[in-house]
């Protein structure tokens, strides 16, 4: 036997609109996406906030856990978490996305986590900035990136690694980068990457490794899988592809009324209706405006200021809802510009989907005349 049983998967299956293999829906069923629902709360509950795990859940144990800094650094450090939490801490809330989020709804899709809308999430973070670890390493002269690496290891299109992931000297100076070991007040969950990870603000999620192990200053570009052989917008297979950084402009709404079980579409009943949901951009820019579209029409939504550089904003809109059956949306503009498209934009990989959500609703007769909504 081949010492890499993996090799002949080096490359995915085609794939059928509205029809999931088996190995998607295994994907789907260890993976969870937020409860749309949530989008009403500020900060997204713990457990409902969304996952995307590459590998195995690593069990490592918080108390004898090191963090080792090694490479090109002047000092090679190695802390526990005591050592971390005893450095200067910040608590900053943060919205996270996954770069693959709305992948279902490119066609023809790509053969992997088949998202629609449920892969964003806000929580508050606390940990210690970034930047100031690095600066106390103090990396020499020749150093061009920082790799950060998980102890998170598996096979992906046949090629073993651990999870890891590099930015520049630059990128560490300019983000607000988080070495984090709580959320939302309580120690992070083994899924989330307990008992370490980075936090990457305003950047697509797979940038914010999970169970950090090292820090490595490199003399060289990192070439690790996730960073030169993923997470690239591409047009073809063949592109050499673009980078992922940047999460792009967004919303979402709260799905109004009530659902069908299986279909999630809604019911509401005639009269006042009101609607609510998110929006975000990449890097910490403001929202500018969120419009909703009933029934053909766009209509301005109500935007609250933005409180948290890095965490989204929450509108929200009274719909005098007719009799009927609509299909609502919701696009964002963001200070620089740019504007939620209306249909994907193309990617091989299915990346950064940004298209306006869709909900279909049914409005009913008004409640007065039917009775309670059972």
């Amino acid at each position: 036997m081949s010492k890499n049983p993996f090799k002949v998967y080096n490359d995915k299956p085609t794939t059928l609109d509205g029809i999931y293999s088996q190995a998607e829906v295994g994907l789907a069923n260890r993976n969870s996406g937020v409860l749309l629902e949530t989008l009403a709360l500020d900060i997204t509950p713990t457990g409902s906030h969304y996952l995307l795990n590459h590998f195995d859940v690593p069990l490592l144990d918080a108390e004898n856990h090191r963090l080792k800094f090694s490479g090109s650094f002047r000092e090679q450090l190695e802390l526990s978490i005591d050592d971390i939490k005893a450095l200067p801490a910040l608590t900053m809330p943060v919205t996270m996305e996954c770069a693959g989020n709305g992948r279902a709804g490119i066609s023809p899709r790509s053969h992997s986590m088949p998202w629609v809308y449920e892969a964003v999430s806000t929580s508050e973070w606390t940990g210690t900035k970034l930047a100031s670890l690095i600066d106390q390493a103090c990396p020499k002269n020749d150093v061009v990136e920082i790799s950060f690496t998980g102890a998170d290891y598996g096979y992906d299109m046949g090629e073993p690694h651990f999870f890891g992931r590099s930015l520049t000297l630059a990128q560490i100076k300019e983000l607000d980068i988080l070495l984090v070991y709580a959320m939302n007040g309580a120690p992070l969950l083994p899924q989330h990457g307990a008992p370490l990870r980075i936090i990457v603000p305003g950047w697509y999620g797979m940038a914010s490794v999970k169970w950090l192990t090292h820090i490595e200053a490199l003399t060289k570009p990192y070439d690790g899988y996730q960073q030169v052989k993923t997470y690239q917008l591409k047009m073809h297979k063949d592109d050499p592809g673009i980078p992922i950084r940047n999460i792009r402009v967004k919303s979402l709404m709260v799905p109004p009324g009530v659902p069908d079980w299986s279909t999630r579409k809604r019911f509401v009943h005639a009269g006042e209706v009101n609607l609510v949901g998110r929006a975000w951009s990449g890097c910490g820019v403001p929202i500018e405006t969120v419009e909703v579209e009933i029934a053909g029409q766009w209509r301005t939504a109500n935007l609250s200021e933005k409180n948290d550089r890095y965490a989204w904003q929450k509108w929200t809109y009274s719909w005098q809802a007719e009799p009927g059956v609509y299909v609502l949306r919701c696009r964002a503009r963001d200070m620089n510009g740019n504007v939620q498209p209306l249909d994907p934009p193309w990617d091989q990989a299915g990346f950064a989907n940004n298209a306006a959500q869709q909900v279909n609703v049914f409005v009913g007769l008004e409640k007065s005349k039917v009775g309670p909504l059972s």
